[in-house]
């Protein structure tokens, strides 16, 4: 099986993490919790960001809105689910006494969000009213 059907299996069964290497620190995993019901905020935040642009700017023009509210939507998603992902990986790790994974995700949810952030700057600036 490759490694991200392997990877996937484990969100819906987090208990066969358990079979792999040493239980670590209870503190270790509590804070590998918080850190994903973290990454969860945010994308409800970038989610609830995306209903908002859409419903509460309709005078944008419909492409300047669906495009923003489109982009933080996806953000959201992906970030709920790099979420599950990301969970899993550092449990994994953790119990196998490796490095915890690194990730590009972060900076490419950055970079998303400036430029949302950006347009709606300049929506604000130059008002894109849609006739």
């Amino acid at each position: 099986m490759n490694k991200i059907a392997q990877s996937v299996r484990l969100w819906f069964a987090p208990q066969r993490i358990r079979d792999e290497g040493a239980t670590p620190d209870y503190r270790f995993s509590l804070a590998n919790e918080r850190t994903f019901l973290a990454w969860i905020r945010t994308a409800l935040a970038l989610i609830g960001g995306g209903f908002a642009v859409d419903q509460f700017l309709p005078e944008l023009a419909w492409g300047v809105r669906a495009g923003l509210a489109l982009g933080l939507l996806v953000a959201g998603v992906l970030c709920a689910l790099r979420a599950v992902n990301h969970w899993v990986r550092c449990e994994r790790a953790m119990r196998r006494g490796e490095d915890l994974p690194v990730s590009r995700f972060p900076t490419l949810l950055g970079v998303v969000v400036a430029v949302v952030a950006v347009a709606m700057v300049a929506v604000v600036l130059f008002g894109w009213e849609g006739r």
